[in-house]
């Protein structure tokens, strides 16, 4: 739903299916990244730290005033004047 990659660290908006669970999609993103991220950079290894942070989202409207933060992290970090300067992130709702 939305993500932003940040100089070191991301974040990620997800839905889960009724299936999902957290923890499996998060291996899955964090695994395709850091092969794709491997390869570009040439290089090897872990690329992520083991864990992570989550915090469940119960409502809409929650929804897309945590995508409006998240997509925010880099002008509240000070590596953009805009969030359209941002190179590294997308939203469904933007």
């Amino acid at each position: 739903m939305a993500w932003v990659l940040m100089p070191d660290h991301a974040h990620w908006l997800i839905e889960l299916g009724a299936r999902d669970s957290l923890a499996q999609v998060v291996r899955c993103l964090k695994s395709a990244s850091a092969r794709a991220a491997n390869l570009v950079l040439s290089r090897r290894g872990a690329l992520w730290a083991p864990a992570y942070h989550d915090h469940a989202l119960r409502d809409e409207e929650d929804l897309r005033a945590v995508a409006r933060y998240l997509i925010g992290n880099p002008v509240r970090a000070g590596l953009v004047a805009q969030v359209g300067d941002y190179p590294f992130w997308n939203a469904v709702w933007l």
